[in-house]
C-alpha cells in the first residue's frame, strides 16, 4: 500500500496526539487513584518501634504538638523546613549533618501522618531546607515552643551521648515543612549555620 506523503504525515500526526493525550489521561487517574500524597502513611508507634536503639539520636516533642492539621498553604505558596543547630556544643561538621538529618527525618515522619498535603505541597515546591544556630538550649526550647504554639511541627533531638555531646543533650530544632510565612515568625531573628 502507497501512502502519499500528506497522508503518510496526518497518520503520524494522530498518532502522536492520540499517544500524548492518552498518556496525560492514564497518568492523571493513576494520581487520582493514589490520593493527596505519594507518600505512605507511616504510623509513628511503628516507626519508632521498629528503629529500637539503632537511632543515635531520639526525637522528642510530641507532647507540644497543637493541631498540625490545622496548618495549610495555598498551592503558590513557598514552604520550607528550618534545622536549627546549637552553636555552644561545638560539634564537627559530620555531627551537625547527622543531627540535621535525624530532625529532618522526625519531622516528615510526624507530617506524612498528621498533615500528608502540607507535605506534598513542600516536596512539590522543592523541598528548601535552612540551616540556622541558636546561642544554647535555652533559646532552643523557646523557638520549639513558640513553633508548636503556630501549629507547627517541631522536633528537638536529644543525642544518645556515644560520641562528642552529653547523653540527652538537645542538639537540633527541626520546625516545619511549614508555610514561609509562619516558620519566618519563629526563626526570622536568627543566622544562618
Amino acid at each position: 500500500m502507497n501512502l502519499s506523503p500528506t497522508s503518510y504525515l496526518t497518520i503520524v500526526g494522530v498518532s502522536l496526539a492520540t499517544g500524548y493525550f492518552a498518556g496525560r489521561y492514564v497518568s492523571a487517574a493513576k494520581e487520582h487513584t493514589r490520593g493527596t500524597s505519594p507518600v505512605a502513611p507511616i504510623d509513628e508507634a511503628k516507626a519508632i518501634e521498629q528503629d529500637g536503639d539503632n537511632s543515635e539520636s531520639d526525637a522528642s516533642s510530641e507532647a507540644g504538638d497543637g493541631d498540625l492539621a490545622r496548618v495549610q498553604s495555598s498551592l503558590e505558596e513557598e514552604c520550607k523546613l528550618v534545622l536549627v543547630v546549637r552553636n555552644d556544643l561545638g560539634m564537627s561538621i559530620g555531627k551537625v549533618a547527622a543531627q540535621c538529618s535525624h530532625a529532618t527525618l522526625a519531622c516528615y515522619r510526624t507530617l506524612s501522618v498528621s498533615n500528608p498535603k502540607l507535605l506534598k505541597n513542600w516536596e512539590r515546591t522543592g523541598q528548601t531546607k535552612v540551616a540556622l544556630r541558636c546561642s544554647d538550649e535555652e533559646e532552643l526550647l523557646l523557638l520549639q515552643a513558640k513553633a508548636q504554639s503556630l501549629n507547627l511541627c517541631a522536633r528537638s533531638i536529644q543525642d544518645a551521648g556515644r560520641t562528642q555531646v552529653a547523653a540527652g543533650s538537645r542538639t537540633v530544632l527541626g520546625i516545619g515543612p511549614g508555610p514561609a510565612r509562619l516558620i519566618n515568625q519563629v526563626t526570622g531573628k536568627l543566622k544562618l549555620l
